[in-house]
């Protein structure tokens, strides 16, 4: 196994957060693709797998968050990074995080606050129909409620910490994502999107791996949209 030496995140540095759920098979080449001088905060989810033990021999840093929930651990991440940029993806090798070099370039340029990216599958099976159909009708109720040309709510973005923070964002379940756009979309936010390809990921998903977990995730995310909006004046 190859040891990925990941040093310290420094203030205007880069922080990685990766949620993780036994994705103990993943993580060698998720940590393997974080460019050089950014920090992985891998956020252990409940793991069983020695997912942690894995992450932490490969030189990240691990957050450990007992609370279940996809934006239990994202959150989890948040509050522990330091980085003045912080990036989001997903732990199980359907993404990679070197996609998110440019993302970050982005947003320290101040061409935009928010940079997301739009998953385009590469693979078969690296997107299931279902989980593309509940992807699709959350996306048009999205660009409804925000009036932005936005077509996904995929995990791989890029923001300033202490303006995410400001978010207040409060959802711990699959809702985080969306909520994170619709709270940053109120506030007046610039939102950019990017194509990246998308994956067959690494072991069996937790939420979009089955119809009941993805309407699960759509019923969370559709309590999100119905959120009264924010009051404006968020930092950016």
């Amino acid at each position: 196994m190859n040891r990925v030496t990941i040093p310290p995140s420094p203030q205007d540095g880069v922080d990685v957060v990766l949620p993780c759920l036994d994705e103990a098979e993943a993580l060698p080449w998720v940590l393997a693709r974080i460019p050089a001088g950014w920090r992985a905060l891998v956020v252990d989810n409940g793991s069983t797998d020695g997912s942690a033990e894995i992450a932490r021999g490969l030189g990240a840093t691990v957050v450990h968050e007992p609370r279940r929930g996809f934006g239990a651990a994202c959150h989890a991440g948040l509050t522990a990074a330091t980085a003045e940029v912080v990036c989001f993806c997903d732990c199980d090798a359907s993404l990679d995080p070197a996609l998110l070099a440019p993302f970050v370039q982005e947003v320290r340029a101040g061409e935009a606050d928010l940079v997301l990216g739009r998953r385009r599958p590469h693979g078969r099976g690296s997107w299931p129909a279902h989980a593309r159909a509940g992807n699709l009708a959350l996306a048009r109720l999205l660009r409804r409620r925000t009036g932005l040309p936005l077509h996904d709510l995929g995990p791989l973005r890029a923001a300033r910490r202490e303006a995410l923070l400001g978010l207040g964002l409060t959802d711990r379940r699959s809702g985080y994502p969306l909520e994170m756009v619709v709270r940053a979309a109120d506030a007046g936010w610039r939102i950019t999107e990017h194509d990246v390809p998308y994956l067959p990921r690494t072991g069996t998903s937790k939420v979009t791996g089955t119809w009941r977990g993805t309407w699960q995730a759509v019923r969370d995310m559709s309590r999100v949209l119905n959120e009264v909006p924010v009051r404006e004046g968020i930092p950016r």
